[in-house]
């Protein structure tokens, strides 16, 4: 059995209106209200043998999906390691996991991460799943000395302060949007032999606006033409005026950075228009839901990159999907596995280090190298991303057939 305590309660904030991610998402959630108090860094240890760590996700929301899919992966995670235990400097720890529903909601993602570092003490945090989210827990976990691990975190800035400088407490399991959108256009260009793409491109976000830009200096860069860029707003659900001027342009094929919530309804309206040119996308298309809302049959001739592939045969990825739908009766999503990742980094920081402390976990993170998890083999770089290669998935008829590594 895996141990799960629920938190102490929040206040309900408004709901965020806009999102960024990744993107390139038993237990309980916080309700109700109370006020975290500030501390310096000096970090959390363990008094006992357990492994506390605070668990941050969108498990309702705009996003709540992502959330959802990465609370599977944390849970199934923390089963694992507490079947046999893990062995930190001649003691046996399980792991306790602290699961907070921070609503899609900057301010409650921020509230969580004081609450948990605070009152619950935990040694660190995974999550939240979208980029907005969990650089919201950052500055309150910096004043706790607890160190995170965002999943899905991919914007370039999350790890950065304004000026440039590494943030200490904040890491990911993810690769961040500046290669994903590079190995986007290395992918459109030399695996599917496509030189003239048009653009749409969700344009209420730092995720969005951030993959428009690598995809397009890169595929200029290979040889490539983008013959439009049209941009949309998270939330908007008629995009038949804006495709109608992209079929105009005759592009070889679209790229379409954003979420599956609007990406589902563009891939739909476009088909139905007869817009029937290759789709590549980003890791935010991740989510079954893009077919529901696409319309299996739309969802062909897709492409997106991701971190993960139930297509791989690596060992690693083979026994994470037995055990994962030995658990949940279903193949894992990329934001579980990045999650399951994520508290095995934090064990693993841990185990290296030969203490259950933040400031031994941070520093086990900062130094992390050629960790094999199943979204790949993970070296942290100096600013705190992981060095890992791409995968793109296929989607025909809604399903995934088919999987790529863009190295």
């Amino acid at each position: 059995m895996y141990l799960i305590e629920m938190g102490k309660t929040i206040m309900n904030f408004k709901k965020a209106f806009g999102v960024a991610a990744a993107t390139m998402m038993s237990a309980a959630a916080l309700t109700g209200c109370a006020t975290a108090k500030t501390s310096s860094t000096a970090g959390n240890k363990s008094s006992d043998n357990t492994i506390r760590i605070g668990v941050n996700l969108e498990l309702s929301g705009s996003v709540a999906s992502y959330g959802q899919q990465e609370k599977k992966g944390v849970v199934l995670a923390a089963q694992e390691i507490n079947k046999k235990g893990v062995k930190i400097g001649g003691k046996t720890y399980k792991v306790k996991l602290y699961i907070s529903d921070n609503k899609s909601s900057t301010s409650t993602a921020a509230s969580v991460a004081a609450q948990m570092a605070n009152s619950d003490k935990i040694v660190a945090q995974v999550g939240p799943a979208a980029t907005a989210y969990a650089t919201a827990s950052i500055a309150n976990l910096t004043k706790a000395g607890v160190p995170m691990v965002g999943p899905s975190a991919t914007a370039s800035e999350f790890t950065q302060t304004k000026s440039g400088q590494t943030q200490k407490y904040a890491f990911r399991a993810c690769f961040i949007d500046p290669f994903q959108g590079k190995k986007a256009a290395d992918f459109m260009y030399n695996t599917l032999k496509k030189k003239s793409v048009a653009i749409l491109a969700d344009n209420s976000t730092d995720y969005g606006t951030g993959l428009t830009k690598s995809f397009t200096k890169e595929f200029k860069k290979l040889g490539g033409k983008v013959v439009t860029t049209q941009y949309f707003q998270s939330g908007d659900k008629d995009f038949n005026s804006t495709l109608t001027t992209i079929k105009g342009k005759k592009p070889d094929a679209l790229y379409l950075p954003g979420y599956y919530t609007e990406i589902g309804l563009i891939l739909k309206q476009a088909r139905e228009m007869g817009l029937n040119v290759p789709v590549v996308g980003s890791d935010g298309m991740g989510s079954p839901k893009l077919a529901q809302i696409a319309g299996k049959k739309n969802a062909t001739n897709v492409y997106y990159t991701t971190h993960f592939s139930i297509k791989s045969k690596e060992p690693e990825v083979v026994k994470f999907l037995k055990i994962y739908k030995a658990k949940y009766g279903e193949e894992p999503a990329t934001f579980s596995s990045l999650a399951y990742d994520s508290v095995y980094m934090i064990v693993d920081a841990a185990k290296k280090e030969g203490e259950v402390s933040s400031s031994a976990i941070q520093k086990g993170l900062a130094s992390l190298k050629n960790f094999k998890g199943v979204t790949g083999k993970i070296t942290m770089d100096s600013k705190h991303n992981p060095q890992k290669s791409v995968v793109v998935e296929q989607m025909t008829n809604g399903k995934i057939n088919k999987a790529y590594t863009v190295k």
